[in-house]
């Protein structure tokens, strides 16, 4: 990003920065450290720290830290990080399911900054021109409060999808009203430059959002075991497809936000490889980007020419009121609440990355003076504070209201997951979808291996492979800062075994592995699985997945009349749109009518209004495998009334399925009454 119009500013404080890497490199970590958890202890959003920090150490301050090209360079990467970050956390899906709110607020957020703006810088003497330029630069908006909703957990709520969405459309229509501007201003704006840049943005769109999913659904089944090449080749995507917005003449930031949205659905939420991006980012390039724009600011500057004050206050003024207006009417239109709309206007107020590109690069070419810069840099200060102390404040009692209420209604399920581990090429999946449930209700995962005791002393190789398995285990679930507490057991079986850690450890849901068909002795007798259910007080989720979960890209709940009128028919409706949730999956629910039933309210379940529901007459088996797709997630309900039978629980059912289609992923549900 050029700022060689900043540079005209107030000489800094002190000469000479400091320029040898290491101590630069300590400096900016030192920062990185001290800044949030000091103003965390003051109940202010870490963020303010580093972006007055930068402050303090940039060129404007203390002159400890000049913004050179390297902070520039880091700076930049961690501005495309925050929004690749954005459109990771944001669900196609849900992107259209509330496309009609993303695009009302998005048209409002953009159309409002630019009316009041393009008349308040009228009013104070601007030209046409540059009126319309600077009322653009209120309507973008950077999302700098991200870190503190994702945070809090409420990336997923509808105000931050209608918000994510709006975000896109008021920066594409501000960032094109810049090169409209611009290309006005200086002569050129004629017909060849409209038919290169609509064309141009539809093909680059399509082509992100079309060819990206497939090209790293290839990728990621191909070389899906090198944990490495997976987060080199989301990076490689992030810089390769923000190049090509620069391609078709449009803002980097805006390709960063489209490759998130693009590649999310083939990183599951709380995979291992969505917390390394999340990590890195939050961590070390995100906080570059906060000390980078602290360091642009002068305070300093706003006295120094009486206008000066004028046109800040005016463009800090209509900053917030044009943010402001948009996020209440929008809210009070999708009927939110006071908590959802400031959060609605906390993401939507901070004015940095667009803002500081546009004014930029209209100094450059002499459209506004430095007065417009200085009175930007002004607002930049005030709206950067307030963005994330206003999403905080507000976004804690949203969290309150929305988040803990559902956790103690329907997530008990994932309090505490125990998991029997007994095979490493099976281990991996189980355990990620045993992470998932858990982490989704901030719950323990609970890996569990049994060495069976036959009268005979435990062998040292027996032990070792215990503790292989479940060192395995944590690790996994590490990686994915999952609580986890590993055990160990000497059991006479593995039936009871397992029934008896489920009681000790006051387990709220097994999670088992299956191969997928029964043996003639377990069809007779009864397998281990089949034992599990029967001495097991709680749901027992019996998974086969022949290929790696993160493929998963439909969940297909498939039920008969019979069983969607049980009573624990509820609880499956929430484990499917759970699992479709954090999957980043589709869902899908397919009604088999093999007895005259009544008919149920879906709706009363609490499935949005836009969920497929099929509804057929037949065979269950023959329709099911006719509508099944690969990289499906099939649930079933068990029974938990067929206890009272001696042969295999899991029946001809499942397994005739699993023969039809070998390559899909199955679970199998068995939900107390």
């Amino acid at each position: 990003m050029n700022i060689d119009a900043i540079a005209l500013l107030v000489p800094a404080m002190v000469a000479t920065p400091i320029k040898e890497p290491v101590p630069v490199f300590l400096t900016i970590l030192g920062i990185m450290l001290i800044a949030p958890l000091l103003f965390e202890k003051m109940r202010l959003p870490g963020i303010v720290g580093l972006i007055l920090a930068g402050v303090i150490v940039g060129p404007n301050g203390l002159g400890l830290l000049a913004r050179d090209n390297t902070i520039v360079l880091l700076g930049t990467v961690g501005l495309l990080f925050l929004m690749f970050m954005a459109g990771l956390e944001t669900s196609l899906d849900d992107m259209k399911y509330n496309a009609d709110k993303a695009l009302i607020f998005g048209l409002a957020t953009f159309a409002v900054p630019m009316v009041l703006g393009t008349g308040a810088m009228l009013a104070i003497g601007y030209g046409f021109l540059p009126a319309i330029l600077v009322a653009s630069c209120f309507a973008s908006h950077t999302l700098l409060a991200l870190p503190v909703v994702g945070k809090l957990g409420i990336m997923r709520s509808p105000v931050l999808t209608a918000t994510l969405g709006g975000t896109l459309i008021t920066n594409v229509l501000a960032l094109l009203v810049l090169a409209v501007v611009v290309r006005a201003h200086q002569g050129n704006l004629t017909l060849q430059f409209w038919l290169f840049l609509i064309p141009s943005l539809i093909i680059y769109t399509f082509l992100t959002l079309w060819g990206v999913p497939r090209l790293g659904k290839w990728f990621f089944r191909k070389f899906g075991h090198d944990e490495g090449a997976e987060f080199t080749f989301v990076l490689a995507t992030l810089f390769v497809v923000s190049y090509g917005a620069e391609v078709v003449k449009i803002e980097p930031i805006i390709g960063a936000f489209l490759a998130g949205v693009a590649i999310t659905q083939l990183i599951p939420q709380l995979s291992p490889l969505m917390n390394r991006i999340q990590f890195i980012g939050n961590t070390l390039f995100v906080p570059f980007f906060l000390i980078s724009v602290g360091m642009l600011v002068n305070p300093g500057i706003l006295i120094q020419e009486p206008r000066s004050l004028i046109v800040s206050g005016v463009m800090v003024t209509v900053a917030i009121v044009a943010k402001y207006i948009p996020a209440w009417g929008a809210g009070k239109l999708f009927g939110y609440n006071f908590d959802n709309i400031m959060v609605m206007f906390g993401l939507s107020v901070a004015q940095a990355a667009s803002t500081l590109a546009a004014i930029t690069v209209a100094y450059n070419i002499k459209l506004v003076d430095q007065l417009t810069v200085n009175g930007t840099i002004a607002m930049i200060l005030v709206t950067c504070i307030a963005s994330p102390w206003v999403t905080a404040k507000w976004g804690q009692k949203m969290r309150t209201q929305n988040i803990t209420p559902q956790k103690q209604e329907g997530g008990s399920l994932g309090d505490r997951v125990l998991v029997p581990v007994a095979n490493p090429n099976t281990e991996d999946n189980l355990l990620k979808l045993a992470i998932l449930l858990a982490k989704s209700a901030a719950g323990t995962l609970l890996p569990l291996h049994i060495i069976i005791e036959e009268g005979e002393p435990i062998s040292p190789d027996a032990k070792a492979r215990q503790n292989q398995l479940l060192s395995t285990a944590e690790m996994i679930a590490h990686a994915s800062v999952a609580k986890v507490t590993t055990i160990g057991r000497i059991d006479e079986s593995i039936d009871k075994g397992i029934a008896r850690v489920a009681v000790e450890k006051q387990a709220s849901v097994i999670v088992c592995g299956w191969k997928g068909y029964s043996t003639y002795q377990e069809n007779l007798f009864g397998g281990v699985i089949d034992k599990i259910v029967q001495r097991s007080s709680i749901p027992v989720l019996v998974t086969r997945f022949p290929l790696p979960i993160e493929h998963t890209s439909r969940v297909f709940l498939a039920f008969t009349s019979q069983q969607a009128n049980a009573s624990s028919f509820r609880e499956s409706i929430k484990l499917a749109q759970n699992l479709a949730v954090e999957l980043k999956a589709s869902l899908q629910l397919l009604e088999v009518v093999t007895t005259k039933g009544v008919d149920i309210d879906f709706n009363d379940a609490g499935l949005p209004a836009d969920t497929p529901i099929k509804k057929v007459r037949g065979n269950f088996v023959k329709e099911v495998s006719r509508l099944l797709k690969t990289n499906d997630l099939l649930l079933l309900n068990g029974s938990v009334s067929q206890k009272t039978q001696i042969f295999s629980l899991l029946g001809h059912v499942p397994e005739a399925i699993a023969r039809n289609h070998p390559q899909v992923a199955m679970m199998i549900a068995y939900l107390p009454q």
